[in-house]
């Protein structure tokens, strides 16, 4: 299914030198896992999904051999671009993943804790963003947000991170929602973001859940029909706050 990633989609500008060089190497027939190996300078090793014993939990067998089980498709190619590109960031989720499993196993429900780490990994998208943006987010003022302040987001800059995000996005519809997390290093480039990331992560701050919920397709500049200000009217997708 890589042919069907769209490059030139403006959420994928930061992953599309990589990605696209390691969807070619598939597309021409290289196993998957040994295309993302080929790729960069992750700091793991990509194995066949068939490495991972029965019975081993993934984010355990991943922190104790530094490999990862990959299948083929665009839910794990996307995961593997992550490594390449938020290194740091990775070890950290992956470090507390299996901190968290050597605390409690495997429970049928997974604890806040666990289950944060999993919403971070696997649905995150970074924001760099004035206050007054970030707070209109946080209050779901759609109107403040998307209408008075419109202009402010010439100066932010929102990041996919998210594997299972980005796979959800070769196929955009309205209605899927990021869960954003603030960032809050002045540089926007991947190294910076990686290190301040790896950092500021951790299994108590992530069960708080401190995340705000953003239709991603409402982003100025990344969909020509929000251009409409009654794109943002649709109470189904721009849901009111909770009271």
């Amino acid at each position: 299914m890589l042919e069907t990633i769209d490059w030139s989609a403006p959420w994928l500008a930061p992953w599309r030198t990589r990605g696209e060089a390691v969807a070619h190497s598939v597309r021409s027939g290289m196993a998957q896992p040994e295309a993302l190996n080929q790729a960069g300078l992750a700091p793991v090793c990509f194995v066949p999904q068939s490495e991972l014993p029965g019975g081993v939990a993934y984010e355990k067998y991943i922190f104790d051999t530094r490999r990862v089980p990959t299948r083929d498709g665009l839910h794990d190619f996307f995961n593997g671009l992550v490594w390449h590109e938020f290194p740091l960031t990775k070890q950290r989720l992956n470090a507390l993943q299996a901190a968290q499993i050597e605390r409690t196993g495997i429970q049928p429900v997974r604890g806040p804790a666990r289950d944060a780490l999993t919403v971070f990994d696997e649905n995150a998208a970074l924001l760099q963003a004035p206050d007054a943006l970030w707070q209109a987010l946080v209050d779901k003022d759609w109107q403040r947000l998307f209408g008075d302040l419109r202009p402010l987001w010439r100066e932010a800059h929102l990041l996919l991170f998210g594997h299972a995000l980005m796979e959800k996005l070769v196929a955009p519809r309205k209605s899927m929602t990021a869960h954003v997390y603030r960032v809050l290093v002045d540089d926007s480039s991947l190294d910076s973001m990686d290190a301040w990331l790896a950092q500021d992560l951790s299994a108590d701050k992530l069960a708080t859940k401190p995340f705000a919920h953003l239709p991603v397709l409402g982003v100025p500049g990344w969909w020509a029909g929000n251009e409409d200000p009654g794109f943002y009217r649709d109470a189904s997708v721009f849901r009111a706050p909770r009271t």
